[in-house]
């Protein structure tokens, strides 16, 4: 039964996100989907939370949902209950995916979940290395943003509120978030994995500047 909601919710989503910002569509839920398989290797989750969770994770993004998130939340939860899933495990879902993204951690003491957890780092995982390079300026080309600035001071954000009016250049995002999630990452799986990307977004960075200024 199980398996069948998961397929069900995966040709939601994919329906869903058919027209969506290249960072965050289809294509982002599978490397997401992806990283999970990895992270539940060996460990007592419940599968099918984690899973339906990341199938369903960005679809009410404030990004792009702004003031429709409660009524894509109700439209999710209605869906999913139809599938056949159970109440309990909605109301799991739905506070992982309330809960998830960057903008949260700011003053959020929530009791995560092995399940929040594990949905959380496959998500971060994909917003960094390589892949979180690409993310990071197909979003600033999708908001008009440009590389960079001549004044490029990143902010070290203290609330949700002030990480969410930011408008500033890409190249600011990498020391503002993507730099930060190696360290905030919940699992030591994820740890491990992200070890080798941060490496990565730094040798980039340095190229970057490097290049920036002629002098490679």
């Amino acid at each position: 039964m199980d398996q069948e909601i998961i397929l069900k919710t995966t040709d939601f989503v994919k329906h869903k996100l058919a027209d969506t910002e290249s960072g965050h569509d289809w294509l982002h839920i599978e490397r997401v989907y992806q990283n999970a398989l990895q992270l539940i290797e060996n460990t007592s989750c419940d599968r099918t939370v984690v899973l339906i969770a990341v199938l369903v994770h960005d679809l009410n993004d404030t990004k792009f949902q702004k003031g429709k998130e409660t009524e894509i939340l109700e439209e999710i939860s209605s869906f999913l209950l139809k599938t056949g899933l159970c109440p309990e495990k909605l109301e799991h879902i739905k506070t992982i995916i309330n809960n998830l993204s960057f903008r949260h951690s700011f003053g959020n003491s929530i009791d995560k979940s092995l399940e929040f957890q594990i949905v959380q780092d496959a998500d971060r995982l994909d917003a960094i290395g390589a892949i979180g390079i690409a993310r990071a300026f197909s979003y600033g080309g999708f908001k008009q943003r440009p590389f960079y600035t001549e004044n490029p001071a990143a902010i070290q954000h203290e609330s949700s509120t002030s990480y969410q009016k930011s408008k500033a250049a890409t190249i600011n995002h990498f020391y503002e978030k993507l730099l930060l999630l190696k360290d905030q990452m919940n699992t030591e799986k994820a740890k491990a994995i992200a070890e080798k990307r941060h490496q990565f977004m730094f040798d980039f960075l340095a190229q970057f500047e490097a290049e920036k200024t002629g002098k490679s």
